[in-house]
């Protein structure tokens, strides 16, 4: 039986309070606003950010598993499941239910805790740290390092979005 790729990715955001970043993760249709390789994702079951809705996804940072149409590179796309919101704790957990990227049996869990300036945990925060962990079965044609780094860099960039736009914002 083949082991199950475990990842855990995380940045830091100082200047950004956890409150803030919280709403913009649970507007769970929405992810494309901030994640650099989705084009679109939008709401085709339920209500956002209740669990039990299902978001769409396309994008380009995973390659797609069929063949290309046209000479045209297929495009990625993924069918997201909002299983788990936890308002108090600022988590939610969701898994892919259809998908032509070769993700089988994946479970995500993002969550953001508070920070202070000087890096600890505290009711006070002046930042925050957002996680980013999922288990998946292995996928054909990705080695694990690779979609690590894949998950870091957009996470990363995720997180600088949403703290410019907050920014932008005044808050």
């Amino acid at each position: 039986m083949v082991e199950k790729w475990e990842v855990n990715v995380s940045t830091t955001l100082k200047s950004t309070r956890a409150d803030l970043i919280w709403p913009l993760f649970k507007d769970f249709f929405n992810l494309h606003k901030w994640f650099p390789s989705l084009s679109t994702s939008y709401g085709i079951h339920g209500i956002n950010g209740h669990p039990g809705c299902i978001r769409y996804c396309v994008g380009s940072s995973i390659p797609a598993k069929n063949s290309s149409i046209n000479g045209e590179k297929p495009v990625s796309w993924s069918k997201e499941r909002l299983i788990a919101v936890d308002d108090k704790n600022r988590s939610l957990s969701y898994e892919i239910v259809d998908s032509n990227i070769g993700f089988r049996s994946y479970v995500s869990t993002i969550r953001i805790d508070r920070i202070r300036s000087d890096g600890a945990p505290d009711l006070d925060d002046d930042g925050c740290v957002i996680e980013w962990s999922f288990t998946v079965d292995p996928v054909e044609g990705l080695r694990l390092e690779d979609l690590v780094k894949k998950y870091e860099v957009g996470l990363q960039s995720m997180a600088q979005r949403m703290e410019d736009a907050l920014r932008k914002t005044g808050c």
